[in-house]
């Protein structure tokens, strides 16, 4: 399960996390952040997979914007 700290007043994170997966939302999780920080012994979430730009721009598609956090 995802864990986080939401701003004051914002829904608790896990809650919005289980909606996100309940409605078939999926996670791409960057390769090179993943590796920078060492997670490779820590397990993805069920709906995460680890994705690059390729496959990342290929789901998107033509003019589509895109933001990160």
């Amino acid at each position: 399960m995802a864990t986080g700290t939401a701003c004051d007043g914002c829904p608790p994170l896990e809650r919005l996390f289980e909606q996100f997966a309940q409605a078939g939302g999926k996670f791409m999780v960057c390769p090179i952040c993943w590796n920078s920080r060492k997670l490779q012994e820590s397990p993805l979430v069920d709906n995460a997979e680890i994705a690059g730009t390729t496959p990342l721009w290929k789901w998107i598609g033509e003019g589509a914007t895109v933001f990160s956090f």
